[in-house]
């Protein structure tokens, strides 16, 4: 196996577009923040094939750091969907100043399928695999 670990500096050459998410957890941390851990099977890479793709894909844990200011919002209700992982269809973030001079992230993760958005606060994330590249149909 190749690469298993990523930070926050590594942002830029990430996707996480069509990555299914298993479960989240909210984990308490000091002064209030806290941490968001995601378990999804990330897409190390789009593999073409005749009429559709396949992928090379591992699980893993995407975990940010210094979570504040947490929005979740999911409905399956609305889509009478099964429950079923969630599918990400874009990670942002932006540069949040605090007036004495603290920066940290505003983070948006849009959901593709259901509909839906989570947003935070936090200070950067990590993220590792928990097994071994497989490849798998979509």
């Amino acid at each position: 196996m190749s690469r298993t670990h990523w930070t926050t500096s590594d942002f830029p050459e990430l996707s996480w577009h069509d990555n299914h998410v298993h479960g989240l957890s909210i984990r308490e941390g000091p002064h209030g923040a806290g941490e968001l851990a995601l378990d999804i099977d990330f897409i190390l890479e789009w593999l073409p094939a005749p009429g559709a793709y396949t992928f090379r894909l591992a699980p893993a844990t995407l975990t940010f750091h210094e979570v504040t200011d947490l929005s979740v919002s999911l409905s399956y209700g609305r889509i009478g969907a099964a429950m079923g992982p969630f599918s990400i269809a874009d990670v942002s973030r932006e540069v949040h100043e605090f007036a004495p001079g603290y920066s940290t992230f505003a983070w948006r993760i849009v959901i593709n399928w259901p509909e839906g958005l989570i947003s935070f606060r936090a200070s950067g994330f990590t993220q590792d695999l928990r097994a071994a590249p497989c490849e798998s149909a979509d």
